[in-house]
């Protein structure tokens, strides 16, 4: 069925065409107050503002006239009316446009048909690699590592269902000088035998690894004896590439663990990811390339490169050690995936904000050596959880640890459901309010942590999302042999304004989930699931669905909010229980 937003745009470039002559590309909104229907678009204004276009059509004495204009040259159009109950000019300019609800209620019939409502299907041209959660081995998974780990798992969701083959890579950070102080500090200070055995390794590891620089601070030559045995480790010494295993193994153990409770998975490697330490053998392809392009300059022992018109700072490829970097592995990286999956492959890197100039750096080069193409490298960036009067550090051991979240999460919904005893149900809340309360704003703003607001249980939360959604199947579970079909012709007159106002919301879910995917933002998804679910419950308290004289619609339409929540949920990356 063709979506209302296509004719409207497709029909408005003609009237635009033939009234003035002029190419034109409408933007059309959805209006917040829905009295002013359900397209609204400001190109008379836009076009008005044209001041060359207006003069050549003197006779347009103002927007509004103009708007009239465009209006009378639509409604001609018998075939576009047809789904449309009417449009209006309205001042200053606006065209208001109001689906018919005949349009409405056969949408409502697709929903139903539709068990993937909202997804389309995979354009084989359409390729994304999506790099999320990426946590470093060694550290601790805590509140901090959220943000990507979830953020990213919803924007690969969304591409997929906006048609992308999406390639969901989980980019380790198993390599590097960090690994050169953990060595140092099991050597120096740790006991392997009570590792092995803790339930918590990692713990023991972030101990080790906060003492290191602590001691550092007293006595700062210990950094050069860490970074000796990072060239160490990349130069295949038998010991430290022992410990440095240990340290993979134990790790990944625990995050496999965090990633099960968040319902995260990945598909490249195995489901493991590339993390850093897959692509030390093929530094010296990239190095090559650098050098036989003459991009590689020697500064002070180090190798840099250098942005004309010094456009960024330089960047440093290898260290004066001779030892590799983030940078140098990143572009390691990146050739492999054009190797991979091809050079049309587009790469989202979901990372902080405060890599913003080193991905400027790093997509600017890559661009010199003529791998990628402008918009084929995509930096998402996200602010970070912060206490109200510092950040979180590992190194200095203050953090929220995301094992200490999740307990405190089933704890409340245990409290939310008057229980004792937690289950799979309670998980799912929990882990819903989580997600949900990190998804519903804007990825790129900081967030002071705070308890009740991170496991938030009401109001604009997860859990009042999954209670909706099995508030609909608990009305579906109390009639047997419930009916999908619809009777469109006898019901249009009676639709009471909740019902026509679930109506429009359900015809909106498509296009959200579209603008959702284009803008890497589920918090677009999140603001119209959270309306439908309130205007549902709204329906739910006014009007009598069972045993009502509406009653086939009414369940159909029940059922169909309840499935495109639990649809809209899972492309969050949030469960939805059946009960609650």
């Amino acid at each position: 069925m063709q979506i209302p937003k296509q004719e409207i745009i497709l029909n408005l470039k003609k009237a635009v065409q033939d009234l003035l002559g002029q190419e034109t590309e409408p933007q059309l909104e959805h209006p917040v107050d829905e009295s002013h229907g359900d397209y609204s678009t400001n190109i008379a204004l836009m076009l008005w503002s044209n001041k060359e276009l207006i003069i050549k059509n003197q006779e347009y004495k103002n927007p509004l006239g103009l708007a009239q204009k465009i209006v009378d040259s639509i409604i001609h159009n018998s075939q576009f009316m047809i789904h449309f109950d009417r449009v209006e000019a309205v001042a200053p300019g606006f065209v208001n446009f109001w689906v018919s609800k005949n349009y409405l209620v056969n949408n409502l019939q697709e929903v139903l048909n539709k068990k993937e409502y909202g997804s389309k299907p995979q354009d084989p041209n359409k390729k994304v690699v999506v790099e999320y959660s990426s946590p470093n081995i060694a550290k601790p998974f805590t509140v901090g590592h959220l943000r990507s780990t979830i953020i990213g798992d919803a924007v690969a969701n969304l591409l997929d269902a906006n048609g992308w083959k999406v390639y969901r890579d989980n980019h380790l950070g198993d390599w590097g000088t960090q690994f050169g102080k953990q060595i140092y500090a099991i050597k120096k200070w740790g006991d392997k035998e009570k590792i092995e055995k803790s339930e918590r390794p990692i713990k023991e590891l972030v101990e080790l690894y906060i003492k290191f620089h602590e001691e550092a601070e007293k006595n700062p030559e210990i950094e050069d004896e860490a970074r000796k045995w990072f060239k160490k480790l990349e130069d295949g010494d038998v010991e430290a590439r022992r410990l440095w295993k240990k340290c993979v193994e134990w790790s990944l153990k625990e995050f496999e663990e965090i990633y099960r409770k968040l319902g995260i998975s990945f598909t490249e490697n195995n489901g493991l990811g590339y993390g850093e330490s897959f692509f030390e053998d093929k530094i010296k392809d990239v190095l090559d390339e650098l050098n036989n392009k003459k991009l590689l300059k020697e500064s002070e022992g180090a190798k840099l490169i250098f942005f004309p018109q010094a456009k960024f700072p330089p960047l440093m490829i290898i260290k004066k050690d001779g030892a590799s970097l983030y940078s140098t592995r990143d572009l390691a990286t990146d050739k492999f995936r054009l190797e991979k999956y091809g050079k049309d492959i587009v790469v989202v890197n979901e990372v902080g904000a405060e890599q913003t100039l080193y991905f400027k750096q790093l997509f600017e080069v890559e661009k010199m050596l003529g791998w990628y193409k402008e918009g084929q490298r995509i930096h998402l960036k996200h602010g970070h959880y912060r206490f109200k009067d510092q950040k979180m550090s590992t190194r200095k051991g203050n953090v929220i640890w995301l094992e200490d979240v999740f307990k405190e999460a089933e704890k409340r919904a245990l409290a939310l459901a008057g229980e004792e005893q937690g289950g799979a149900d309670e998980a799912a809340v929990g882990i819903g309010a989580i997600k949900w309360n990190d998804l519903k704003r804007s990825s790129n703003l900081d967030i002071v942590f705070d308890w009740d607001e991170i496991l938030n249980m009401e109001g604009n939360s997860g859990p009042y999302l999954q209670y909706t959604f099995a508030r609909t199947r608990s009305v579906l579970a109390k009639v047997k042999n419930q009916k999908s079909k619809i009777k469109t012709t006898t019901q249009n007159s009676k639709l009471e304004n909740e019902e026509v106002s679930l109506l429009r919301s359900l015809n909106k879910f498509e296009e959200i989930v579209e603008e959702a995917g284009e803008k890497f933002a589920p918090n677009i998804l999140c603001t119209y699931l959270f309306d439908l679910a309130q205007k549902f419950n709204l329906f739910y308290q006014k009007h009598r669905i069972v045993k009502s004289e509406n009653e086939e619609f009414r369940l159909a339409l029940t059922q169909a909010v309840g499935q495109v929540i639990k649809n809209g949920l899972n492309l969050l990356g949030i469960p939805a229980p059946e009960k609650m």
